[in-house]
């Protein structure tokens, strides 16, 4: 070969060499491949053993199952206020209620505070919302954080939503609400023809209130053997505002979300309408099962699956009977405890159970950590990555919960509870902050954990009681704490119907 040949050789090597580096540092930018795509389900009032993975004795929820097989199902997940709103608000910022300031269902999230989707947009995600999206009663234009948003006003209905299109195009869509909003995410998902990661939310209605199942579920647990619970009616040892809740819109002898229609009734036969609610609610869920069976299968289909975090959750826990209570809000764990199934291979290749107390605000943090975008400051959660990667040095072992009394629903006190692996506390400060440890509650969870026995005058429980007031007050100053809103000293509980429908 002669000398120039030669020279051409290494020439023709050299730019090879440095296309393909070329090529290798546009993969690398980082790669599509090394950023999973996210997909957020959201339930709406789900308490969290209303699956059978978490051991429901009637509700089936196989496709649910199948993502909790093989990857993380967390036994002990929990919201820090148990409200549609200011969950929502928790999740997407990674603040409790008295940081992001959504402390009801009719506030706004905040302008200017940066939310988890922003940060994806950020990092060259393209994000979605379809659903309900809670935050503002009247208002269904897009928010920040979103390239393509649909959403409703208020809570939306079961059949023939009318929702809005990227806040241009307002219609009604024919259709059961669970199955709209799955075609809705999968049409946006089939149009994203970039190579950049995606993510997406859906907000579902199920199961919240008015619960309507769709008719070929209708009748499904009409067999189940259903009575009011034990606790409904061993209220002696709990604060008064127990019982006076009983006939109202949140208790048990109440209209049940418009299943009883002669109330107050405290007959025998009234478990009836009890029953029929409790069995409507669970109808609901059989539906949210088949949309996340549907996108399962959709997401296979197009090879996107195993490189997706797929998150199943809901905002807040309910209760059902339990405490002579309906509703949520308050401290108890079938009103704060929620379910989350997690699936994303790079996290783990089987199934595993996480025992460790995770809450809505480390869904920011972990969202955020996971898909390698830069992670908002000074939040309260933390991103539970390393517990799936079996790392649990130094995670929480307590945490505490608020929620702030509301005027257009004054059936539920100030509440200031703190949660640890066995104890369960809770108290009911007064409108100038001042805690109310006279009307307290403690309950031992390893031992009750239906919270049936009030253990906070027991005489050989006061160190305990003492120890985990000193923790809650520790927490309250190390994350802060809003004032609570004023209310009646006696907690006292109007009769009457409030003038908007239930939340």
């Amino acid at each position: 070969m002669k000398p120039y040949q030669i020279n051409i050789a290494m020439t023709v090597m050299l730019l090879a060499g440095l296309d393909g580096r070329l090529a290798l540092a546009q993969v690398e930018k980082p790669a599509f491949q090394e950023r999973p795509n996210v997909l957020l389900i959201l339930t709406d009032d789900q308490r969290y053993d209303a699956l059978s993975c978490m051991g429901h004795p009637y509700l089936k929820t196989p496709h649910i199952d199948g993502l909790a097989n093989e990857g993380l199902l967390f036994k002990n997940h929990f919201c820090t206020t148990s409200l549609c709103s200011p969950s929502r608000a928790s999740i997407l910022s990674g603040l409790y209620a008295h940081s992001h300031g959504v402390s009801n269902n009719f506030t706004e999230y905040p302008k200017g505070m940066v939310s988890f989707p922003m940060r994806l947009q950020d990092s060259g995600y393209k994000t979605a919302y379809v659903g309900k999206w809670h935050m503002g009663e009247k208002n269904d234009m897009p928010r920040p954080g979103f390239d393509y948003f649909v959403t409703h006003k208020g809570q939306g209905k079961y059949f023939d939503t009318e929702f809005n299109f990227n806040g241009n195009n307002r219609r009604i869509v024919r259709g059961y609400y669970t199955t709209v909003v799955t075609d809705m995410a999968m049409d946006w998902i089939k149009s994203h023809k970039s190579n950049d990661p995606w993510a997406m939310m859906i907000g579902h209605k199920a199961p919240h209130s008015f619960y309507l199942p769709e008719e070929k579920y209708q009748h499904v647990f009409d067999s189940a053997e259903i009575q009011y619970p034990k606790s409904a009616f061993d209220l002696d040892d709990k604060p008064a505002w127990f019982k006076k809740r009983l006939d109202t819109w949140h208790g048990i002898y109440g209209p049940l979300f418009n299943w009883r229609k002669n109330f107050p009734d405290e007959s025998p036969e009234g478990v009836k309408d009890f029953a029929r609610m409790v069995r409507a609610y669970w109808g609901t869920l059989l539906s949210v099962d088949d949309s996340v069976g549907r996108l399962r299968k959709f997401l296979e289909d197009r090879g996107e699956l195993d490189n997706t975090l797929v998150i199943f959750t809901s905002d807040n826990g309910l209760l059902e009977g339990e405490h002579g209570m309906v509703d949520k809000r308050t401290g108890h764990e079938p009103s704060i405890r929620i379910p989350l199934v997690v699936r994303y291979p790079a996290l783990t290749k089987q199934g595993k159970v996480i025992p460790q107390m995770t809450a809505t605000i480390d869904f920011a943090p972990t969202i955020l950590d996971i898909c390698g975008a830069k992670p908002l400051e000074e939040v309260h959660g933390h991103s539970w990555k390393r517990l799936a990667q079996g790392d649990a040095s130094g995670w929480r072992t307590s945490f505490y919960y608020e929620y702030n009394y509301e005027h257009q629903f004054p059936y539920t006190p100030n509440v200031r509870a703190l949660r640890t692996d066995r104890w369960k506390y809770i108290q009911y400060p007064h409108g100038d902050g001042s805690p109310d440890r006279h009307k307290a509650e403690l309950y031992d969870l390893n031992v009750d954990p239906d919270e049936n026995r009030n253990l906070i005058n027991d005489g050989d429980r006061q160190q305990v009681v003492k120890e985990l007031q000193a923790e809650l007050d520790r927490l309250i100053a190390v994350h802060g704490d809003g004032k609570p809103d004023e209310m009646p000293i006696d907690q006292g509980i109007q009769s009457g119907l409030p003038e908007q429908s239930i939340r």
